[in-house]
């Protein structure tokens, strides 16, 4: 039982590490620049790879990778599944968020992820968040999405939809993060290879989306005012990763990079 875990664990890690690549390779070849690599060390064990890219696209994108493992402090494990028995974890995933210089072309938001306690599951999302909302965009968004979550279930997309839209919502604020998407965690169906393909799905599909809203928009022309708008959602954005963020907590509460862990954030935001 133990030898098939630690191959699954091999599996998700590759596949994390080989998406981070493709990310990578695509968001260069449309921005021209070259992201910078930096490893980090667990307090645990094990590790992970921060990506950035600072463009004339891409203001700031982000593809991290990591794949730690060790044992939860006593006050933090009781939130965690699978921890009645034992405070010890292994989590492995990719995260990546994605801040444009044109205010016309959306935030993206997008993490998997494989987590093992007494229990596995795989977790995650992709979301989208707009300055100047645009139906079709997100119209598009949600299909492929769709398209995604009905290969592996009919039922995923309206549950998952509806995870993100509770989630990424400021409760202080009343509003929604963004557009929504699609959020889930605790997948684990019984079927680990049908589950590990959604997750594959999840994150091919997110890729696509990406890729064709950016270059459909990049050319566009935008003023002052609409970049003053986006740096004023982007505010948003900030408040709800340290407020109401689970993953941030996670990361942190674990002993992880500081910088990872903050790479979400915008690299310029406004308040009014």
């Amino acid at each position: 039982m133990k030898d098939k875990l630690n191959q699954k664990k091999e599996i998700a890690s590759n596949w994390f590490r080989s998406l981070r690549d493709q990310f990578c390779k695509t968001f260069e070849e449309i921005d021209g620049g070259k992201f910078e690599r930096k490893k980090w060390s667990h307090k645990g064990s094990g590790g992970g790879e921060i990506s950035i890219l600072k463009g004339d696209i891409f203001e700031k994108v982000g593809v991290n990778i990591s794949t730690v493992s060790g044992e939860f402090s006593e006050d933090f494990k009781s939130q965690i599944k699978g921890t009645e028995k034992s405070a010890n974890y292994w989590a492995s995933g990719i995260s990546l968020v994605a801040h444009m210089q044109s205010p016309k072309i959306p935030a993206f938001h997008f993490n998997t992820r494989f987590l093992a306690t007494g229990e596995t599951w795989f977790g995650g999302g992709t979301d989208m968040t707009p300055s100047i909302p645009d139906k079709k965009e997100t119209e598009y968004l949600h299909s492929q999405l769709k398209e995604a979550c009905d290969a592996a279930d009919q039922k995923y997309y309206e549950k998952f939809k509806k995870n993100c839209d509770e989630y990424f919502f400021l409760q202080h604020r009343n509003e929604p993060r963004g557009e929504g998407g699609i959020f889930f965690d605790h997948l684990n169906t019984g079927a680990w290879e049908a589950d590990f393909s959604f997750v594959q799905d999840v994150g091919k599909k997110t890729l696509e989306v990406i890729t064709n809203i950016v270059k459909q928009k990049k050319d566009f022309k935008w003023t002052e005012e609409e970049k003053d708008q986006q740096l004023i959602k982007r505010g948003r954005y900030v408040e709800f990763n340290l407020i109401w963020d689970r993953g941030t907590l996670f990361g942190l509460k674990t002993g992880g990079s500081t910088e990872a862990i903050l790479m979400s954030m915008p690299p310029s935001a406004k308040w009014k």
